[in-house]
């Protein structure tokens, strides 16, 4: 009798070790790559996107659609947004929010991790789920600096949001601020003038 239940209690313990996976197998490795991005567990993060046919750098969080672009981005995270792009790292994806990481370096005034995630191709233009563009976030914010950028890098001051309104529609309700229909009016003839110059074709001599 004795020996039975033992049996019996040997064969129950080995089913739930079965059906019970491993804290390894619980998660997948996207989860613990944004884990480990979060975690500020830099060696873990590097390890992983060094890995060869690594393709984890896009991963997105279930719950969030955040990336790990979005997540260093936030926190102001200069030198591991440059590195997250170095491997790949696909500046356009939006989390459930439509937020895209240029998004949230505009809201954050960090001209230059916003201009770095440009140069890497980022869409100047993007919207929100408000339709909200990173220019009209920074003429919300008057900062000067970033609209500047964003200008120069071809931001259009006439894209509009979910209300009608569009970036010269915002600096112009804010006639306090001066310097900011400036900046708008400069790159107007910034583009003037690039379509009225000459094209050439050829090499410098």
């Amino acid at each position: 009798m004795a020996r039975a239940l033992f049996r019996n209690a040997l064969i129950a313990a080995s089913l739930a070790a079965i059906a019970t996976p491993a804290p390894a197998q619980i998660f997948s490795d996207g989860y613990e790559f944004l884990k480990a991005v979060r975690d500020r567990d830099g060696q873990k993060v590097t390890d992983t996107l060094n890995e060869p046919g690594a393709t984890i750098v896009n991963t997105r969080d279930k719950a969030t659609g955040e990336t790990a672009l979005h997540i260093v981005t936030s926190r102001r995270e200069t030198v591991w947004v440059r590195f997250l792009l170095q491997k790949g790292a696909n500046p356009n994806i939006a989390d459930r929010d439509g937020t895209t990481p240029l998004m949230i370096a505009t809201g954050l005034g960090e001209v230059e991790a916003a201009e770095i995630l440009i140069k890497r191709g980022a869409k100047v233009d993007v919207s929100n789920a408000t339709g909200e563009t990173p220019l009209i976030a920074a003429i919300h914010r008057r900062d000067l600096p970033m609209i500047k950028m964003l200008l120069e890098h071809g931001a259009n001051p006439d894209k509009s949001d979910n209300s009608g309104r569009n970036a010269r529609d915002y600096a112009g309700l804010m006639n306090s601020n001066e310097q900011l229909i400036d900046a708008l009016e400069t790159a107007d003839t910034a583009r003037e003038a690039a379509v009225r110059a000459p094209q050439t074709y050829g090499p410098d001599l």
